[in-house]
């Protein structure tokens, strides 16, 4: 199936922001996160849309490849702490307010939506997840950290706190409203062993930790120690995790 390019004027970012979906309108909604620096396009160029087509050409997907700012938020060599973690908070209010209520109308489907992502779009996968359960029922994170100190060192404010889901999880209470959606969703964490996987390993690690003493079901699985940190491992990743968990 072909996807269309579209593009939507972000008022919170105060510029032009373009996306692309596949899928016919009734599929349920699932946001794809890029990897660090990446563009809304590179989901696809690297081969991963082709590895789920048989569930949006089914009609049971719609999907949507979001674009990123991290060059400006968790990326940036030059801007300070707070500027970043700002940045980073209004391209979250970007996706959840702008671009998430424009997909559900597109695609007409009620259900909450699935966030996935390799490597930093991992991160952001868990992110939209862990924030906002009410609007997100599964995710998929592939090589993804969820911690802040790989990227702001010791550096913490109340924004960025706020986009650091190993944080907010840890002093989460357990009778907190998210915690029993949590419960009733789809969590799959996954990370290999090998190559440049080392501290996307251990942040893997730590999710699934807090996750196992909330006593929130998941399922983190850890590949060998020939499994690298690169789009080969990744696309056989997200489809076996599709038909493991995610399409029933």
């Amino acid at each position: 199936m072909e996807g269309k390019i579209r593009s939507s004027f972000s008022k919170v970012l105060n510029r032009e922001m373009t996306y692309k979906t596949f899928g016919k309108r009734g599929g349920r909604l699932c946001i794809a996160f890029a990897p660090q620096n990446g563009r809304y396009y590179d989901f696809e160029s690297f081969g991963m849309v082709d590895t789920i087509m048989q569930y949006i050409d089914s009609g049971k997907i719609y999907l949507a490849l979001a674009d990123s700012l991290d060059e400006i938020s968790w990326s940036s060599k030059t801007l300070d702490g707070a500027t970043r973690a700002n940045n980073q908070e209004k391209w979250y209010h970007y996706i959840v307010d702008e671009l998430y209520p424009d997909l559900k109308r597109q695609c007409g489907n009620k259900e909450r939506a699935i966030a996935i992502g390799c490597s930093m779009g991992g991160y952001h996968a868990g992110n939209f997840f862990f924030r906002r359960p009410d609007k997100f029922g599964a995710m998929v994170s592939l090589s993804g950290t969820f911690n802040s100190d790989l990227f702001f060192g010791q550096y913490m404010d109340s924004t960025l706190y706020d986009n650091c889901p190993a944080a907010f999880l840890r002093n989460m209470p357990l009778d907190h409203p998210w915690v029993e959606l949590y419960k009733n969703s789809d969590i799959i964490t996954c990370c290999g062993q090998g190559a440049w996987e080392e501290d996307l390993l251990r942040g893997t690690r730590e999710l699934d930790e807090i996750l196992t003493r909330m006593e929130i079901p998941h399922f983190s699985d850890y590949w060998g120690y020939d499994v690298n940190h690169d789009w080969p491992w990744w696309r056989k990743q997200l489809p076996y995790f599709f038909e493991k968990f995610i399409i029933k």
